[in-house]
């Protein structure tokens, strides 16, 4: 109801669409709540669609809008903005920068024109979370992206929100070549807690679910954290690189 509200162009599912496996039966409950939005739904594939039987069901669910059955990297556009989505789940696919997947990434993005750009996986980089934290599996795909100037990324598998300032794969914060992070597992399983804050996290938050509304102008972005309880959480504005 509280995306509903928002009437957004796009959604962006980042991974774990049904608990505990992703099959036939749990996505009947997705389909009751988030797929009212599936039309303008976009979905990122997440540890959860791996379990059980793998991640058949949730392809034959989103189907090209969860890229080509079993790879999971693709890109699309919304607006002036081009979108890039990945596989984090390095044990299913290949992470490694000589790998298929991140050498498609660095054509799609030399290929790109697109002034602003934003990435999506799964597992995050960075992460205060005490669940999982820092996943140091996906820095090819940081680096990658660092290095191509895209400028947000968003994740999910940590149950809380968290967003970081812009920074480099080293951890080195810098405005002009690293990128800005959220973190935002809020959508509706459980919350859990943070450990030690990480270097550049500006804001954590894990008192109730909510969602990330992201408003993508030519050249900048404005973001909004919406709680379900209506708390003031985290809001912002910030130009592309």
């Amino acid at each position: 109801e509280l995306v509903e509200g928002l009437k957004p162009d796009s959604v962006l599912v980042l991974g774990d669409t049904a608990y505990e496996e992703v099959t036939p039966d749990s996505l009947k409950v997705y389909d009751a709540s988030w797929g009212r939005f599936l039309d303008r739904t976009h979905a990122v594939v997440g540890n959860h669609e791996y379990y059980g039987n793998g991640p058949d069901a949730y392809w034959d669910y989103f189907g090209d809008r969860a890229g080509h059955r079993g790879e999971g990297w693709y890109s699309y556009d919304v607006g002036a903005w081009h979108v890039v989505v990945l596989n984090s789940e390095c044990a299913a696919v290949d992470c490694d920068p000589d790998g298929e997947q991140l050498q498609w990434l660095a054509d799609d993005l030399k290929s790109n024109s697109a002034r602003c750009t934003l990435a999506a996986f799964h597992r995050p980089r960075f992460s205060s979370g005490d669940e999982y934290g820092d996943d140091e599996s996906v820095s090819g795909m940081w680096q990658t992206l660092q290095d191509a100037g895209v400028d947000v990324v968003l994740n999910g598998h940590e149950h809380s929100y968290e967003r970081f300032a812009p920074q480099r794969d080293s951890g080195r914060a810098t405005a002009e070549d690293g990128m800005a992070e959220f973190v935002v597992g809020t959508g509706g399983r459980d919350l859990r807690g943070f450990g030690d804050e990480k270097p550049n996290s500006e804001v954590r938050w894990n008192s109730s679910f909510g969602v990330l509304a992201l408003t993508l102008q030519p050249d900048r972005y404005d973001w909004r954290f919406h709680a379900t309880d209506g708390a003031d959480v985290d809001e912002g504005s910030a130009a592309c690189r």
